[in-house]
């Protein structure tokens, strides 16, 4: 099947199951210049189904790395009046938000950390309008990727420039179950009811925490608050809309009690953070807190994700992912989360998710810090799987079960 027809189920995919776009309802898209072609077809589709307007916000990683590059960090402190007012007052309108990945990892190679790290600090603060309405599941928004030339390269260093960048296209196809044959709508139903086993089994177990333990040196006990939720797939709305947040996904998650986290978790996998690259590091907690940490590489951008604020040094989310998922047998590293984070099961520094806790999205932020689910203004996944991962569960009733052997579920 060729090129076209796959990116076209693609976006069908997007507006469809990602966005689940309704009628007249505006669209919000952000993506590179590169990803035109994904964009202009998300676009065309969207108007089909009746989108009121489809919006676009274009960058380029070489234009935004100059910024980086001819300022200082005074100027990343404060964030533009048209840009907040452009993205919290769509919000406010109900509009639905995609955002595309393509961009090199390490477009932002050699730039001093705390310039990224307190851009995405102003940022949050300036769209915090916007965080709450997605944070209490009012607004839909969709992450997913596009192949670009630079990403690809580094993907698929040893092939030449058009090589790559197919190869990196077919991978981001086949991660998303497009095969440019059957209805993708159709597959992601079913992938969704896919999840559904596994997360009603772990919401029925009255767990109260997970250990985990693998060769290399994670040792550690997550707690888990006592009306905890895991979620798998998607996300209902408040207004009973159902649509994927990420595309792919493989992910079953919940958000942790905050305070309840002893031990050490080691990353198995490199994190891409604002283009720079994090690699070999660990986290020691004591109480739900960051006590220690090292890296061998990007020590300065992780203490700046710590240090983001109090939140920042606790949990928000837990993740379960098989060590043989589809996502890791493509036996691709994409240096990239939305990809490498559904190939191993991951730990979130920062905010946690109302969802994840009954009645959870009828509470505002500080009725779920009460409740154990951490806030803070950022959320950053690092990935902890391998093939030798355990995972123990204990229950209420003070019962041990096995939920990971050998880096897969054994239910």
């Amino acid at each position: 099947m060729s090129f076209e027809a796959k990116l076209k189920q693609y976006a069908k995919l997007i507006v469809e199951s990602g966005l689940n776009v309704q009628k007249q309802q505006t669209v919000v898209i952000q993506g590179s210049i590169e990803s035109a072609p994904l964009i202009k077809e998300v676009t065309r589709q969207a108007y089909q189904i009746g989108a009121k307007e489809v919006v676009v916000h274009f960058h380029d990683d070489e234009i935004s790395r100059m910024k980086y590059d001819y300022n200082d960090v005074s100027f990343f402190e404060d964030v533009p009046q048209w840009l907040s007012s452009f993205k919290n007052d769509y919000a406010k309108q109900n509009a639905c938000f995609l955002y595309i990945e393509d961009s090199d990892p390490e477009v932002m190679k050699g730039i001093d950390p705390l310039k990224i790290s307190t851009w995405q600090k102003a940022c949050h603060q300036a769209f915090k309008p916007y965080y709450e309405l997605s944070d209490n599941m009012t607004n839909a928004w969709c992450i997913v990727a596009s192949s670009s030339l630079r990403w690809a390269n580094i993907v698929f260093p040893d092939m030449s420039d058009q090589e790559a960048k197919d190869a990196l296209w077919n991978a981001i196809f086949k991660a998303a179950k497009i095969d440019g044959v059957h209805d993708p709508v159709e597959i992601w139903q079913a992938h969704r009811q896919s999840f559904e086993k596994r997360v009603n089994y772990l919401n029925n177990l009255n767990l109260t925490s997970l250990h985990y333990k693998n060769s290399l040196g994670t040792d550690i006990t997550i707690g888990l608050n006592p009306n905890y939720l895991f979620a798998g797939g998607g996300s209902y709305l408040k207004n009973g809309v159902y649509n994927f947040p990420n595309i792919p996904t493989e992910e079953i998650f919940t958000s942790p009690n905050y305070q309840e986290a002893e031990g050490i978790v080691y990353s198995s996998m490199p994190l891409n953070y604002g283009g720079n690259l994090i690699d070999e590091f660990y986290l020691r907690f004591k109480e739900g807190r960051v006590i220690d940490f090292g890296a061998k590489t990007g020590y300065e951008l992780l203490r700046s994700i710590i240090e983001t604020d109090e939140g920042s040094h606790h949990l928000g989310e837990i993740a379960l992912i098989p060590y043989d998922s589809p996502i890791h047998n493509l036996g691709i590293l994409f240096y990239n989360t939305l990809f490498d984070e559904n190939a191993s099961c991951h730990f979130a520094l920062g905010k946690g998710f109302s969802e994840c806790i009954q009645g959870g999205n009828d509470k505002d932020k500080d009725e779920l810090k009460q409740m154990g689910v951490n806030d803070s203004l950022t959320h950053v996944d690092f990935m902890l799987g391998t093939s030798d991962l355990s995972i123990e569960g204990t229950c209420q009733d003070g019962s041990v079960v096995t939920i990971f052997k050998d880096g897969q579920f054994v239910f």
